[in-house]
């Protein structure tokens, strides 16, 4: 018994001097780009109603001269179901609601699904997944290609 107590007193005692001899100063370096896109994430949310959003630095498209290109981004799922006439009326008054977001309607049998928006983050399809989630049931982001203007 006396052995374990011995034992036990010697690795405390090295495990204090192990913890005293790791104090000292931390420097911290930071880029500045990211302290950029820290700000600019936290002062740029989505206005739901409207569904724009502020660029950085970059002028409004016009869509009359600009291009649409496909790449992967984000859409957000407002309807999951068999029946093609309900898929259709969902993405009515979806499109009734907001005008100025896409909508669109496929087909994986036996199931049609009704995705909208095309997000090129994560955070801007959550966002707008929360706006949704009052006026629609079992609403999801999923990965897929997305047309983005340029």
């Amino acid at each position: 018994m006396l052995k374990k107590g011995l034992i036990l007193c010697v690795v405390l005692v090295a495990l204090s001097s192990v913890a005293k001899a790791q104090e000292g100063t931390v420097e911290v370096a930071k880029d500045s780009l990211i302290m950029l896109l820290q700000e600019y994430r936290s002062a740029h949310e989505i206005n739901p109603t409207v569904m724009r959003t502020i660029s950085l630095g970059t002028k409004p498209i016009d869509k009359k001269t600009a291009t649409r290109v496909k790449r992967k981004g984000f859409r957000v799922q407002i309807f999951s179901g068999s029946s093609r006439n309900e898929a259709y009326a969902v993405q009515s008054r979806f499109k009734n609601q907001y005008a100025d977001v896409d909508s669109y309607i496929n087909y994986d049998e036996p199931n049609y699904r009704v995705k909208v928006g095309d997000f090129k983050s994560r955070a801007e399809a959550n966002n707008f997944m929360r706006v949704l989630r009052s006026q629609y049931n079992n609403v999801f982001v999923f990965v897929e290609d997305i047309w983005i203007w340029e």
